[in-house]
């Protein structure tokens, strides 16, 4: 038994996924050497290093999470601790909470650091997905079915709003939609939530209206329409990524031949980091990581539509579009296509807070992965019970949904 869920296991998503990991050490490597001397006086292999240490973390948490079977997360002994534990992480933030990026985001330990927001991103996901799928024989009914499991959700979009992280509250906010969207409540239901939600995000934007409208996000959005109208102030970073992208051409200057990065381009092995690679490996790095990426979301989604269990075709649904959501609001915004917001590149951006939650995120898609596949291989062969339905979960209640 044990060597037919070892063959489970989607590998090709893992293999995907380590690829990707190992591609972002080395353009981290390469985009992090002048930075880390000029700025901080490091070494110049210091962010190599760390994230090397970072990876080594994430990849045993995944390696666990993978093993972990992932409908244990809907227990009530999981999901009311995670509640209180991502709250009071967020709240936290206000009394021990450390400022980078001009925003209060940071628990900071020596030279450690931990960002409670990423984190809270996939309790969202667990959260969302276990609640609506216990709903789902009163999914229609309104104040029942849909309002209640929000309040949570509201909490955690104010906490981070007020940081301030508008780019996480977004993410936050989108991922949530994706799994309404595909829980199964009727249009009807849909439409009225929207307008609820309509009405109580007034007195929101008006608690947030200082940091929603700052001179910063005003002079992001101007720089958004035309950088170089700016170039030295808040149209800098933009600029520069724009030269970046523009240089790299086809074939790219070289590994380690970005100009950029020599102290015109700020963080560079963070939130600009495609930009690096596009200078140095042109069309062909850019299109190596969005092949991965994609891979890895599109795979997300289609173990989601063959799961039969709606927890874990939500959680794989919540999971693959939180990973399409943050490439597209990290790239939209180095690209121009979106304003500029501090969000990392998933599996290529320096960071251990990140990385290390997409690989817990991974460990329970690929385990769904491997049920999904051991069902449909092996159960109802090796035993007397009935073979599963042929329609998945998000077939029936979403694609079918009448």
């Amino acid at each position: 038994m044990f060597k037919k869920i070892l063959k489970s296991y989607d590998y090709s998503i893992i293999i995907v996924m380590v690829m990707l990991i190992i591609f972002g050490l080395v353009m981290v490597y390469s985009a992090s050497m002048v930075w880390a001397v000029q700025r901080y006086n490091y070494e110049s292999d210091y962010f190599f290093q760390r994230q090397k240490l970072h990876i080594i973390l994430s990849m045993f948490a995944f390696i666990f999470i993978a093993f972990v079977p992932y409908k244990i997360l809907k227990s009530n002994k999981v999901l009311i601790p995670m509640v209180i534990l991502s709250l009071v992480g967020l709240g936290g933030l206000f009394v021990f909470g450390h400022v980078s990026g001009n925003a209060l985001s940071w628990f900071k330990v020596g030279a450690s650091s931990l960002q409670p927001s990423e984190f809270v991103k996939l309790c969202v996901i667990i959260y969302l997905s276990a609640v609506y799928a216990k709903k789902q024989t009163y999914i229609n009914e309104f104040n029942k079915g849909v309002v209640p499991p929000l309040v949570y959700l509201a909490l955690v979009l104010v906490f981070v709003a007020i940081q301030p992280d508008v780019g996480t509250a977004a993410i936050i906010f989108l991922i949530a939609s994706t799994i309404i969207l595909s829980s199964g409540m009727s249009y009807r239901n849909i439409f009225k939530l929207g307008g609820f939600g309509l009405m109580i995000s007034i007195p929101f934007i008006l608690l947030v209206k200082d940091q929603l409208f700052s001179s910063v996000r005003l002079g992001r959005i101007s720089a958004f329409q035309d950088p170089f109208l700016d170039e030295q102030g808040f149209g800098w970073q933009l600029a520069n990524s724009y030269i970046a992208l523009g240089t790299g051409g086809i074939k790219g200057l070289g590994l380690g031949q970005s100009v950029q990065k020599l102290g015109y381009l700020p963080e560079s092995h963070t939130d600009f980091i495609m930009a690096v690679i596009a200078e140095e490996l042109g069309i062909f790095g850019v299109t190596f990581v969005l092949l991965c990426l994609s891979y890895i979301v599109l795979r997300g989604i289609l173990i989601g539509i063959r799961c039969k269990d709606p927890f874990g075709s939500l959680l794989a649904i919540g999971i693959s579009s939180m990973i399409g959501i943050q490439s597209f609001i990290n790239l939209g915004g180095i690209s121009g296509v979106i304003p500029l917001t501090g969000v990392p590149l998933p599996f290529v951006s320096y960071g251990g807070s990140s990385l290390l939650q997409l690989c817990i995120s991974m460990g329970i898609l690929v385990n769904i992965s491997m049920f999904v596949n051991y069902e449909q291989n092996y159960k109802g062969k090796d035993s007397k019970e009935r073979p599963v339905e042929s329609r998945s979960f998000i077939t029936k209640k979403y694609i079918f949904r009448k």
